[in-house]
Formats: C-alpha cells, structure tokens, sequence
C-alpha cells in the first residue's frame, strides 16, 4: 500500500535536483529588512527604557509621599474619634450631674413650698383667732418640725415651742408668734427664691456645656466623615502608584531582555545567513540523502509490515465482531439503568477485542445460576420471614397465658442467626468472586493496552522515519522548520583534550533504518523522554530559511498524505484504547460500587445477627419475667420488620428483573453458541 507513494517521491526528488540553483533567490531582500527591523527595534527599546529610568523613581517618590500623608491622616483620624468620645463622655457625665442636681432641687423645693404652705395656713388660723383648732393640723405637726430643724434664735424658738404645745387659750401671746411666723415665712421665701435661682443658673450652665459638646462632636463628626474619605483616596491612590510601579518595572524588564535577545538575535541571523550561503551547495547531498532513506530496504519493509499487520488484525477481528456486537446489545439492554458488576464483567468482555467466547458462556452460567440461587433465597427467605411474622403476632397475644412460647421464640431467634449466618457466608464468596473477576479483567486490559503500546511504537517509528526524510529536505527548502538535532555535550576528558590543542576522535555515524538512528526500539525509549524541553528556537524570520519549489511542495506533501494515513490509523487506535480504558474504569467503579454494598449488607447483617443473639440471651434470662418477655418480643418483631419488610416489598420486582436478566443472559448464551435472535 505504501510503496508506490514511496517511489514517487523518490521520483519528484529526482526532478528536484535540476532546480536547486533557483532557490533562495528572495533571501537577500528579507535579511535586509530583518537587520533594518535590528536597528530601528534597537532604538525604539532604547528610548523605552530610558523613560522607564525616569519613570521609575518618581513613581517610588510618589508612594513615599502618599504613603506618609495616609499615616499623618490615620493620626488625625485616632485623635479626632478620641476627642468625640470624650466630649459625648462629658455629655453624659454632665447629663448625670444635671439630673442629681434637678432632683434634689425637686425635694427641696417641694418641701420649702410645703413648709411655706403650713406656715400661711398657721398665720391665717391665729390671725383669725382659730389658734386651737389649728394646732390639730397636720400644718401644725409640720410648724413643730420647722421649729426644730429652722435656724432661729433661741427665745423665739422656745416660744414658738411653747405656743404649739399649749391647747386652746393661747391668746396673750398670739401677736408676738405672728411675728415669729411671718420672719419665718420670710425666710424661708428667702431661701426658695435662693434655690430656684441656684436652679437656673445650673441649668443655663448645663446648656451651654452641652451646646459646646454637640458644636465639639459634630465638628469631629465632620473631620472624621471627611478624612476617613481622603484616607481611603490616599489609599486607592496608593494601591494604583504601586500597581503602575510594577507595570512599569515588568515593561523595563521585558524591554531590556528584548533588546538583550535581540541584539544577540540579530548577531545569530548574521551567521545564519552565510550559513544558508554555504548550505545551498549542499543541497543536491540533502535530496540525495532523502532518495536513500526512502529508498532503504529496511524502511520499505518495516511500511509493508505496518500496512500488513494492521489489515490482517481487522480481517481477523471483523469475523467476530456481529456476534460480540449482538451478544453486547441483548446484555447491554438489561444492564441499563442496574448496577450489577458480574453483568458489566460480562458486557465489558464481550466488547473487548480479544473476547473468549468459551469463557464468556461460562461467566453467564455462572451469572444464571448464581441468579437462581439468589431467587431461591428470596423464596426461602420470603417464607421464612411471613411466617416469622405471623408466628411472633401470635406469640405477643398468647404471651400473657403461658410462658412456654418463650422457648419457641428461642428455637425461631437460633433459626434467623443461622440464615443471617448463611446469608453472610454467601455474600462474602460473592465478593471474592467478584475481586478474582475484576482481577482477570484487570490482567486482560493490560495485555490489550501492551498490544496497543506495540502497534502504537511501530506506527511511530513510521512517521519518524517520514519526519526524518522531511526534515532532512527541510534543512535546505524550508529552514525555519528544520529541527537541528542536540549537540553532543563534550565529556571533561573531550574538552581537556581541546583545550591543550588535541583533537577528538571521530563521531561514528548513527545507525538504525538508512543511517537515520531511528528504530523501533528507540520509538519506544524515546516516549520515555517526551517530557524533555527542546531548546527554544530564535526569533521567526520572516521567509528567511524559505527556498521552496514548486516539486518540494509536493514531496512533502506527498509525505504528509503517508504521513496522515500512519496517523488516521494511530488515532483510531487511540480513539480503541481511550473507550476500552474508560468502559474498565466505568467496570471496576460499578463492580466497587457493589462490593460496597455487599460490604454494607455483610455489616447490617451481622449487626442484625449480633442483635439477635444478644435478644436470645435476653430471652433465655428473662423467662421467669412475661412482662420483660413481651417488650423483648415486640423489640424482636420490629426487628425481624426490618431485617424483612424491603425483601417482602419489593420481592415481586426483584423476581421479574432476575427473571429478564435471566432471560436476556440465554438469549446471549445463545447468541455466542451460534443462534439467530434478531
């Protein structure tokens, strides 16, 4: 298939080689724009980073500057919330005081006006001769009190004592207690205009202070409110001066490795471009070079190899294909929408490409008998869990007549230990059938994913003997595409040798297909190394390595079309290997989704078991107590619910999906043993 593209190409290079002298003739003109593009790039940079110098310690002596006039603004800031607080301190304090003050202002005047009161009541009462009547007032107990507690002298204290304690008839003596009266009223009214003025002025004084603290805290407010926005402009400005700072220190950076690369770039392309002189005259050895590497034996025999391998694998797997593909289809439509592993087992190796039909009908049946075992422990089950139910309802009602059921309860507890033991033993040879299965499935990807690796490394070896043919042509057609292979690092020894003026021994060539160095076995080690960082290639010219004619187009592009063919090819068996992969990924989560849950049910039922036999030693204890039996059995009986009630609800449904599993795993028996189910 491959070898006639082969010989046509060799053909075109033959062609090729009357036309090598009219090549390059458009390689002055791009160098003499490319070393213009040098010295005026080299100005423009210089001019870039000169203002970038400049730019540069202003930028930081804007930031200095900010940065001081945002801490001079948080000083203030602290001090202007301090004197607020203070000043609404000193409001409350003053609040405080006032509030003291007018309190007391209010006992005393109110006793002043009451005792003034008493005082006019007596001298209207003796005035008007009423002096007896008078004393047995509540006015007259309070003129006894004033006459106590009141500063006067001490005659006219005694006096006045004398006058309230005498009864009626104490009239001789009336004008001069007039007298006394009215000084004390006069006194006293003294006193009163005294305390409200004192009130007053404590007032006016208070309002003034507060007036002054609300005139203090709200111009604090306003500095605070106003600062607080300058500060958060400072800072905003800050962060912007520090953000262009660092735009501007990364651009001098970038400018000055620019012009440092392109100052040593166009130093390169000097050289380059007398190298591109010299490799012109080589260019007949290049395509003479190519014509033997496509012309060797041994890379026509490893293309034929290739084409005939991959053909014969298809011939082969295609005769089995429509049984697998139909055998897939009838597993594959019960499968959906159930997570069964030994089911994915079954489909993931009928899509394999390497399916064992023998082994395949001995996996479903295995799957239809574990799927009639597993009904019939759902019978039995079934059976056994209706009868535990209605056994223990009766066992509740008659448990108040007679205690001896309590051995049958114990006989029915010993049963479900058992089949809760059973039932575990069986769960548990599942999930090691299930490990070995996935095991062998495991084993099988492997071997398909090692047949994969081979095939794979021989297509690459193809397309690296067509890259290495198109590189050796591109070397001289198309120098911006050729890739130069590594220099060789010098050993101590080599470079020791150089520099006491000695010379090395000469390289021997490279061996492999046609002197390519290139061979199957080194496809294969070189995967290994793909992560290694070529060196970076020089700045693009524009058309400068550009010498192609009209026949190398077309050898390459005849490569390209071999090249395609090798790589359709590799990317279907990508495309195989990336499904294969995922359809194992997808069958081992399943098949560990339902080893969890076997685990999950091997643990609910030995919790289920080991709650049993500690109810059966309750049971054996408490026969001499029917009340404790009873609430023991009823616990029991919600236990033998919940250990059956999902079996009993959802046993029909569990029945038929067996039932059409079981069904649909025949028909693939069928299938694969060779009838036609359409």
């Amino acid at each position: 298939m491959r070898a006639n593209p082969i010989r046509k190409v060799v053909t075109m290079l033959q062609m090729m080689a009357k036309k090598v002298e009219a090549e390059g003739k458009k390689q002055d003109e791009l160098f003499e724009k490319f070393f213009c593009y040098c010295d005026t790039g080299k100005a423009d940079l210089g001019k870039s980073i000169e203002d970038a110098n400049t730019k540069i310690p202003q930028l930081e002596s804007n930031i200095k500057e900010s940065t001081e006039l945002k801490a001079q603004l948080d000083n203030e800031l602290v001090q202007h919330k301090t004197d607020r607080a203070e000043a609404k301190d000193a409001i409350a304090k003053a609040s405080g005081m006032r509030e003291k003050e007018a309190t007391a202002f209010l006992k005393e005047s109110t006793e002043d006006k009451s005792n003034l009161d008493s005082l006019t009541k007596a001298l209207a009462a003796i005035e008007k001769g009423m002096a007896g009547g008078f004393l047995q007032t509540n006015a007259a107990a309070a003129l006894r009190q004033m006459s106590v507690s009141m500063d006067m002298s001490t005659v006219d204290r005694d006096v006045l004592s004398s006058f309230l304690t005498q009864g009626n008839g104490y009239a001789p003596a009336s004008g001069e207690i007039v007298g006394i009266l009215k000084q004390m009223k006069d006194t006293m009214e003294k006193d009163l205009a005294e305390l409200i003025a004192q009130e007053d002025t404590a007032k006016q004084d208070f309002e003034g202070v507060l007036a002054a603290k609300e005139k203090q805290i709200a111009a604090a407010t306003q500095a605070i409110e106003e600062k607080t926005k300058r500060t958060g402009e400072v800072a905003v400005e800050i962060v912007q001066l520090k953000e262009d700072l660092e735009d501007t220190t990364e651009d001098l950076a970038k400018d000055q490795k620019f012009l440092a690369d392109l100052e040593k770039n166009c130093v390169i392309k000097a050289k380059e471009w007398e190298e591109i002189k010299k490799m012109r005259q080589e260019e007949l050895v290049a395509i003479a070079d190519t014509i033997k590497i496509l012309n060797d034996d041994d890379a026509l025999e490893l293309f034929k190899k290739t084409a005939s391998a991959s053909a014969s694998l298809l011939q082969i797997q295609f005769s089995d294909r429509e049984v697998r593909t139909k055998a897939f289809k009838v597993v594959n439509g019960v499968r959906r929408g159930r997570k069964n592993a030994q089911l994915d087992l079954i489909a993931m190796a009928l899509n394999s490409k390497k399916v064992n039909f023998e082994k395949v009908i001995g996996m479903i049946d295995e799957m239809v008998a574990l799927s009639a075992k597993q009904q019939s422990e759902d019978d039995a089950k079934k059976e056994y869990c209706l009868g535990l139910l209605d056994e223990t309802e009766d066992k509740i009602k008659g448990l108040d007549l007679t205690i001896s059921d309590l051995d049958k309860a114990i006989d029915e507890t010993t049963g479900a230990i058992q089949t809760l033991t059973d039932e575990i033993k069986v769960l548990e040879e599942e999930i090691v059938k299930l490990d070995r299965s996935v095991a062998e499935a495991t084993m099988q990807r492997k071997e398909e994913h090692a047949e994969y690796e081979e095939t794979l490394a021989a297509n690459n070896a193809v397309v690296q003997i067509i890259e290495f043919a198109k590189n050796r042509l591109n070397k001289f057609y198309n120098p911006k595409l050729y890739k130069a292979p590594p220099k060789r690092e010098l050993t101590e020894e080599e470079r020791i040798t150089l520099n006491m003026g000695g010379t090395l021994a000469p390289t021997n060539p490279p061996g492999g297909i046609a002197g390519t160095g290139i061979s199957f076995l080194q496809i294969r080690s070189d995967e290994d190394d793909s992560d290694l960082d070529a060196p970076a290639p020089p700045p693009a010219t524009p058309g400068a390595y550009k010498k192609k004619g009209e026949e190398s187009g077309g050898v390459i592009a005849m490569m390209d079309m071999m090249k395609a063919d090798v790589e359709k090819e590799t990317q279907e068996l990508e495309f195989g290997e990336k499904d294969a992969q995922a359809e194992y990924e997808e069958m081992t989560l399943d098949a560990a989704s339902s080893r969890a849950g076997m685990t999950k049910s091997i643990t609910e039922k030995a919790g289920v078991k080991a709650e049993l036999e500690g109810n059966l030693e309750v049971s054996k204890g408490d026969k001499k107590n029917a009340l404790t039996e009873l609430m023991a059995t009823k616990q029991y009986l919600g236990e033998i619910h919940s250990d059956c009630d999902w079996l009993l609800e959802n046993y029909d449904m569990r029945k038929e999906a067996r039932a059409n599993e079981v069904e649909a795993l025949k028909k693939a028996k069928a299938v694969l043993s060779g009838a036609n189910y359409s």
